[in-house]
């Protein structure tokens, strides 16, 4: 889930995006180091580092970059496999997992892979159904898509037709996925701005579907401004099909940051990016583009918000949101330069382009947001390479450890620890060098540790299969899950 905007006239290009990299590394000061990697673990690669095969790597030394599309990675992870993308060209996005199947989004549609043997994928079915971004998710028998971009219609057939036609549709699409090599498109539900990203909260009988979209323009019919909360959209489970927009909730009754010039390098609040809701706790954190929030959803039609926080001095786009085990932390992600630009050079520094880590404090309606720290990837990467924090997960180790894999572009992916919310730390990472000379979209989109393994979703290089091996996360060996969807999180123990 990213803001990698493609919508003409209402979302960025990513060209737009690319070159704008430069400037926003200027614009944004850097910051004193807010995390430093683990001795212990990142120590300086060694004489039988090496930099040929797909599946070969050695870790580097401080301040290295890797060669173009060269391997590198610390000791405790190994790669295990990679199905590469049937078009190399299509942006790879999101993924979802239920029992032994993957589900990886990309502007193309979906694809199936069978994961039951992580050593060795098997892609099972490709759905073409072109629309950006399709954000995935899955519950039972059903697979939900998000089309963020203006199409002519409903179909997986569409093609892409200016927003300021009434006639166009973006949404929610829903499929039968029974069986596996021919799912069945039954269902699409058109929702106010489209559906950048979507969260499910389960609820009895029902699934409520909260949809989050942004940017509004008053020459857009079905996207004009204020747009100040989200979609809810209800799916009767034994009937999915009378699926419906039933709430739209208003978040910000004051409009949310107003960003500049008031808060210069932040973006506006018109909605929300994304959410992540703890359905056990009844607890919601959503991204929310110059806003944070933390929401009860007792009553899903109804979410109410607890408490909102901003950063103004270093988040510029509120993107994404992972509550620890305990709920008593949240960590948010700051998708700088929307996920095309170069932030993860030293220009950018430590604070910008980072995670930011909140504590939660106090009980029930006193709940609040403590800001702790920034973590970053202690790695330097080239202005070449795209590279912002991004998708990640918890990995279940319980103990009262905090430990997530996480997506950043073509910094790769990096395994980091919370534990101390004042004192993050990475302790492993996978990573490719750039994909080009010149600054391009690349890396991975998702990381994900789901039942023993880490998944990434590459936008360029399709699907990675991860083993990591570091005694602090052994224990989530044995965690087994029937499904994951990371925006739905679970109660792992």
């Amino acid at each position: 889930m990213t803001s990698l905007h493609s919508r003409s006239g209402r979302r960025r290009a990513l060209g737009a995006a690319a070159a704008a990299a430069g400037l926003l590394a200027t614009l944004f000061a850097a910051g004193p180091a807010a995390a430093s990697p683990d001795p212990g673990d990142l120590t300086p690669g060694d004489a039988n580092r090496h930099s040929a095969g797909p599946l070969e790597g050695g870790e580097l030394a401080p301040g290295e970059i890797p060669g173009r599309d060269e391997i590198v990675h610390s000791r405790n992870i190994k790669p295990l496999a990679n199905i590469p993308s049937t078009n190399p060209a299509v942006v790879n996005s999101d993924l979802a997992f239920q029992g032994k199947y993957a589900y990886a989004g990309s502007y193309n549609g979906f694809t199936i892979y069978d994961i039951g043997n992580p050593k060795a994928p098997k892609t099972v079915t490709e759905v073409l159904c072109p629309g950006g971004q399709n954000d995935i998710s899955v519950l039972g028998d059903l697979l939900f898509l998000s089309t963020d971009s203006s199409r002519s219609d409903d179909s997986c057939s569409s093609v892409s037709q200016p927003a300021t036609e009434k006639s166009s549709w973006e949404g929610i699409k829903i499929f039968d996925i029974k069986d596996k090599k021919n799912p069945k498109y039954i269902k699409s539900v058109e929702t106010a701005c489209g559906s950048h990203t979507h969260t499910l909260v389960p609820d009895g009988r029902d699934i409520y579907v909260y949809v989050a979209s942004y940017s509004p323009n008053d020459a857009f019919p079905d996207c004009r401004p204020p747009h100040d909360g989200i979609s809810v959209v209800k799916v009767p489970k034994k009937t999915p099909t009378d699926a419906a927009v039933v709430a739209f909730p208003i978040l910000f009754p004051d409009g949310g940051n107003p960003g500049a010039p008031t808060n210069p390098g932040v973006s506006k609040t018109t909605g929300c990016h994304d959410i992540t809701v703890l359905p056990s706790r009844n607890l919601a954190a959503g991204a929310c583009m110059g806003d944070g929030i933390l929401f009860d959803i007792s009553r899903p039609e109804q979410p109410r918000v607890i408490d909102r926080v901003q950063d103004n001095k270093n988040f510029a786009f509120w993107h994404s949101a992972t509550f620890n085990e305990r709920a008593d932390k949240v960590v948010f992600t700051d998708e700088l330069g929307g996920g095309g630009g170069a932030t993860c050079n030293e220009a950018t520094g430590p604070e910008r382009g980072a995670d930011g880590i909140y504590d939660i404090t106090g009980r029930g309606d006193q709940r609040k947001l403590a800001f702790r720290s920034y973590f970053k990837i202690p790695r330097h990467q080239a202005d070449s390479e795209n590279c912002v924090a991004h998708n990640g997960s918890l990995v279940p180790v319980g103990g009262g450890r905090d430990i997530m894999v996480q997506a950043w572009y073509q910094g790769g992916i990096s395994v980091w620890e919370f534990t101390d919310s004042e004192r993050p730390r990475e302790i492993g990472y996978f990573e490719r060098g750039p994909v080009s000379d010149q600054l391009g979209l690349g890396g991975s989109w998702s990381a994900y540790y789901y039942n023993g393994h880490i998944y990434s979703n590459d936008i360029t290089k399709g699907l990675d299969v991860l083993r990591l091996d570091d005694w602090r996360t052994e224990s989530a060996k044995w965690v087994r899950m029937d499904r994951l969807n990371v925006q739905t999180q679970p109660e792992y123990h």
